[in-house]
């Protein structure tokens, strides 16, 4: 069962990520000086409010996991969702994932897989 919240967690900020992304895709880009004048209209938008709303729910499970696992386990697993943003992102946002990002996804695949052993 922690795995499964562990897991849920980890979708769930990836989701979040992924909806925000496509919400600032829509939106478009603007100066940091008129972040304070962007923030509501940032919100409103469907796929940004969802986002944060995965988000959201991201850290409840978060803070079940942090209750019921150690966190030098549990804190490095969350690298998987660097990992699933990634090949997301490829796939979804036509986003430029070059051979030496690659190889870092391989990196943290293999630190997941031997700290999952532990």
């Amino acid at each position: 069962m922690n795995y499964i919240l562990l897991g849920t967690s980890i979708l769930l900020a990836v989701t979040g990520q992924l909806l925000m992304k496509r919400g600032m895709m829509l939106f478009g880009t603007f100066p940091a000086s008129q972040l304070l004048a962007k923030v509501i209209p940032m919100f409103l938008n469907p796929w940004v409010f969802f986002g944060f709303a995965a988000f959201g729910l991201s850290s409840i499970f978060w803070l079940v996991v942090l209750s019921r696992m150690e966190l030098s386990f549990v804190y490095p697993m969350v690298s998987a969702a660097y990992v699933l943003v990634a090949i997301f992102s490829f796939f979804f946002f036509k986003e430029n994932v070059t051979l030496i990002r690659w190889a870092g996804i391989a990196v943290i695949i293999l630190g997941v897989y031997l700290i999952s052993r532990s």
